[in-house]
């Protein structure tokens, strides 16, 4: 049987175009142009973005920490925020929807108004604010209820278990990060967390790096931070899982932070 080896090449390139339509471009283009295209190929990076390209995720990391993520702003209020992380929170405040968002820990309140601003989005709920310090904070939002005081101390527990009686409750965790005093407040504040929620302990990215490895705050807790309170809570507190799910675009300051209340 005699084959057509010109007409059996032309059918596979004709499949071939069918599939991937960029290539009727790529055959109509001039002998010049087709060898710029080559040049991309073989060297992709625009030469200004090269090193951005190559950067590793532990260097993004750190440069964040120590530069551009001090820069952070939501709606002209300082956020010293991961912008992915804080993609996940407006996630996790569409999917549980809650009554009330625990902040422990604001600095200027940038992060305090985004999630007032989720809630405007969701249609409910309120934020209450802890912090010790509010010489630099300056967000203001309906939502927002700022509360003055260390967040221990049984005047503050109390107003806040007050307002957050009988609805769902958000917790999340940026205060000191030292190891002890995030475990001290995880124990209080998870008795809050209704199922389904979260309890969101921020900044175990300390934990991940050497100390003092040129990252700011990175390794200035001599007994840890976080990710150690995290462990601990957690051989205590079966109610919790980590929720992997929430760590998917890798670049997180909040390494196993994603504590889910399941029953």
């Amino acid at each position: 049987m005699r084959i057509d080896v010109l007409r059996l090449v032309r059918t596979v390139w004709n499949k071939k175009l069918a599939r991937w339509p960029h290539l009727v471009e790529l055959s109509q283009l001039s002998h010049r142009d087709l060898l710029g295209f080559l040049r991309r190929v073989l060297r992709p990076e625009r030469r200004e973005y090269g090193g951005t390209f190559r950067m590793s995720v532990a260097a993004w990391l750190k440069a964040h920490q120590r530069d551009f993520g001090r820069k952070a702003h939501w709606m002209g209020v300082k956020a010293e925020k991961n912008p992915l992380d804080s993609w996940i929170y407006q996630e996790i405040a569409y999917e549980v929807r809650p009554d009330a968002i625990i902040e422990i820990g604001s600095c200027a309140g940038g992060s305090t108004l985004m999630l007032a601003h989720f809630l405007d989005l969701v249609g409910k709920g309120k934020v209450i604010s802890i912090d010790i310090d509010r010489e630099r904070f300056v967000a203001e939002h309906e939502r927002i209820i700022a509360l003055t005081g260390n967040s221990r101390s049984p005047e503050i527990i109390s107003k806040v278990e007050e307002l957050c009686a009988g609805g769902s409750v958000l917790v999340i965790h940026d205060g000191d990060h030292g190891r002890d005093q995030v475990l001290a407040d995880l124990e209080v504040y998870s008795r809050l967390v209704t199922v389904g929620s979260y309890l969101i302990v921020e900044d175990g990215i300390v934990d991940l790096f050497r100390p003092m490895s040129g990252a700011g705050i990175f390794g200035l807790w001599p007994r840890g931070g976080p990710l150690p309170a995290i462990d601990r809570f957690l051989r205590d507190n079966p109610d919790f899982v980590i929720d992997q799910s929430r760590e998917r675009y890798l670049i997180t300051y909040n390494p196993h932070g994603y504590l889910k209340r399941i029953r």
